[in-house]
C-alpha cells in the first residue's frame, strides 16, 4: 500500500520535486556525524510538504561523514574515496528513512550500488511506481560511478523522475553575489539562468549537474534547509529562495 496523496496541492508551485539534502544539513552545528534532532526537523517538514500534496524524492549527500575528494587529496586513490563516500550517503539515508517512517510517511531507498540486504537497487521504471503510490523515495550512493558528484546524481534523478524542480537545500536562504556569511551587505539573486550560473562560475552546484538541468529545462530552487520552514517556503514560493531557470 501507498501513503495516500492529498488533494489540495493547488497551492504548490511544484507537484513532483526533487531535494538535494546534503550531508553537512544532517550534522547540525556538529563537526561530523549525524545529528538526530536536525534529522528528524528535516523529516518533519518533508512529512508538511508531502502532506500538502507533493510528491516528493530525495537525494542525501555524504559529505558529515566522509567526502571523497579531501581524501584523495591526502593519498587516497580518488575511485576508491568517492566508493568510500557513496557508502556515507547510504548511512544518512537509513538515518533519513528511520526518522521519516517514525512519523507514518511510507519510504523506499534505492541505491545506485546493490545491497539487497538493507536497500533496493535503483531501478527507474520502479522508483516511478513508487512515487505514483505516494511513497517518498530517498536516492542513496550518488550515480554508482566515482568523479560524480552527488549534486550531479540530483540533476540526473530529476531528470529521470521527471521532476518539476529541483530544490538544493543549503546553509542559506538562496543565491547571492557575494558570501552573506562574511558580506553582510551580499545581495541575494530572486532569479538567475542555468547560464548566469555557469558563465558566472556561481557555486550553486557542480558544472555537470547545472548543464543537466539546463538540458532537461528542470528548475532549481535553491533556499535554506537550516531553517525550520525552508522547505515548505520553497514548495508554495512563499519563502526566500533563488530560482534557477532556463533563459
Amino acid at each position: 500500500m501507498g501513503d495516500p496523496v492529498p488533494q489540495n496541492a493547488s497551492t504548490l508551485a511544484y507537484k513532483r520535486v526533487l531535494l538535494k539534502v546534503s550531508g553537512e544539513a544532517l550534522m547540525g552545528e556538529g563537526s561530523y556525524g549525524i545529528e538526530q534532532s536536525v534529522v528528524a526537523r528535516i523529516a518533519d517538514e518533508i512529512a508538511e510538504a508531502k502532506g500538502l500534496g507533493a510528491e516528493i524524492c530525495i537525494v542525501v549527500g555524504g559529505g558529515n561523514i566522509f567526502r571523497g575528494v579531501s581524501q584523495a587529496a591526502s593519498g587516497m586513490e580518488r575511485a576508491s574515496a568517492d566508493y568510500m563516500g557513496m557508502l556515507a550517503t547510504v548511512m544518512n539515508a537509513l538515518a533519513l528513512q528511520n526518522a521519516l517512517e517514525g512519523i507514518g510517511m511510507f519510504t523506499r531507498i534505492m541505491s545506485a550500488i546493490e545491497m539487497t540486504a538493507i536497500c533496493e537497487p535503483y531501478i527507474r521504471r520502479r522508483a516511478v511506481r513508487h512515487m505514483e503510490k505516494g511513497r517518498i523515495v530517498i536516492f542513496a550512493a550518488g550515480t554508482g560511478n566515482p568523479y560524480f558528484t552527488t549534486d550531479t546524481a540530483a540533476a540526473l534523478r530529476a531528470a529521470e523522475m521527471d521532476c518539476d524542480a529541483l530544490f538544493k537545500g543549503t546553509q542559506v536562504d538562496g543565491v547571492y553575489d557575494d558570501d552573506p556569511k562574511r558580506n553582510p551587505n551580499a545581495k541575494r539573486f530572486e532569479t538567475l539562468t542555468h547560464r548566469d550560473v555557469m558563465v558566472r562560475d556561481l557555486k550553486v552546484m557542480d558544472q555537470a549537474a547545472i548543464a543537466l538541468t539546463r538540458e532537461n529545462a528542470i528548475p532549481i530552487i535553491v533556499f535554506s534547509i537550516k531553517e525550520r520552514g525552508g522547505v515548505v517556503g520553497a514548495l508554495t514560493g512563499t519563502g526566500p529562495h533563488t530560482t534557477i531557470v532556463g533563459e
